[in-house]
């Protein structure tokens, strides 16, 4: 299991379009990934988890990945939540 912290660098954070695409990312992957807040532990493959979130710019949050492609499946949602692509 890996476990990073990442800072949000999406203009707008992530409303609806950018959540439906950042679970398109997640989807991709075979590793169970999570995104922590204190309190909550939402699944990062479910839209309507993701949209409870309302992750914004400048917040930083934790991102867990389980499995046999945690380390890209990490790798690349740091890329999406940094650069938004």
């Amino acid at each position: 299991m890996i476990k990073k912290n990442i800072t949000v660098n999406l203009k707008d954070g992530l409303i609806a379009r950018p959540v439906a695409m950042f679970v398109q990312v997640a989807s991709q992957f075979e590793s169970r990934i999570y995104i922590e807040t204190p309190g909550m532990k939402i699944n990062a493959k479910s839209i309507m988890g993701m949209m409870t979130l309302g992750i914004q710019e400048g917040r930083e949050w934790t991102v867990t990945a389980d499995g046999a492609d945690e380390t890209f499946a990490i790798d690349k949602i740091e890329t999406f939540l940094t650069k938004g692509a």
